[in-house]
């Protein structure tokens, strides 16, 4: 993976930090999980890989294992459920997992997921956690961290995104930010482009339609409190098979370089969000 999108700038994840008060996120190569902290209850957002620093990290930000009780999965991919599988170094055994019912299908295995376009199907997940079946739509309290979850299928069928007190939104692999704002995420990895570019357009319009504009948290790309950034291009779709222009200063050249990401870095100051390239 890491050669074939070396110096594509395709992926660009925080280093492990807090983006404010509330969020913090961990680095694993090439994807974020975060965490959601409020009033002494932990959330956390998406289970990253099966890595084995996920714990060392997760000291940096000062967050502790034993404190968090659920975790929100947007969806079941390999870089996003690998700390709550069987196999995994067990962190979270007793955190319950929530996902949508047809996420869910994938955990089953009713349903295989497919991947590079459709071509190669991923092994199943396997996991012994306690689950949630949410419904789109579906309002829920954690403590006193109010979670509301939304449909948004297309990079898999399942796909949820997740926005909380109304005030973050944390997207997994819903949108991918580019040099110019947002698109629908890699096309080849998607189980249907289509649908996804559908509900990327679908929650821009419900997000506008009630006047909510949070901080919106991708999976792999960083994030944006601008809502014009974030959906600047709901019609398209990332081409993750080529070198993206204009040339982003901030973009590594190997997103699975990881010598960056250090604990001084994680505690020197905020994450800052991203932004437009502006070509001189």
């Amino acid at each position: 993976m890491s050669w074939r999108y070396r110096g594509k700038e395709i992926f660009k994840p925080l280093n492990t930090g807090r983006i404010d008060e509330y969020v913090s996120c961990v680095r694993e190569w090439i994807a974020n999980i975060f965490f959601f902290t409020k009033n002494g209850t932990t959330v956390m957002i998406d289970a990253g890989y099966n890595y084995e620093r996920l714990a060392e990290k997760m000291k940096w930000i000062d967050v502790d294992s034993s404190t968090v009780q659920h975790i929100l999965l947007t969806h079941q991919d390999t870089d996003h459920v690998g700390a709550v599988e069987r196999d995994s170094d067990g962190l979270f055994r007793r955190a319950k997992v929530c996902l949508s019912e047809t996420e869910n299908r994938y955990l089953t295995g009713e349903v295989r997921r497919r991947v590079c376009f459709g071509l190669y199907k991923l092994p199943m997940v396997v996991s012994d956690n306690e689950r949630r079946i949410l419904k789109d739509g579906e309002i829920f309290y954690i403590g006193d961290i109010r979670v509301e979850a939304i449909l948004v299928p297309g990079h898999t069928w399942g796909h949820m995104v997740y926005l909380i007190d109304d005030r973050y939104l944390f997207t997994g692999d819903t949108i991918w930010f580019g040099p110019d704002g947002g698109y629908s995420f890699i096309g080849g990895l998607a189980e249907d482009n289509r649908l996804s570019v559908r509900s990327l357009a679908a929650l821009e319009r419900n997000l506008r339609g009630r006047d909510i504009f949070p901080k919106v948290i991708t999976g792999h790309t960083g994030w944006s409190d601008d809502p014009d950034f974030v959906f600047a291009h709901t019609d398209l779709v990332c081409n993750g098979l080529k070198k993206q222009k204009p040339h982003g200063p901030n973009a590594p050249y190997d997103g699975y370089d990881e010598r960056e990401d250090t604990e001084a870095r994680a505690r020197s100051g905020m994450l800052k969000r991203a932004e437009p390239v502006v070509v001189s």
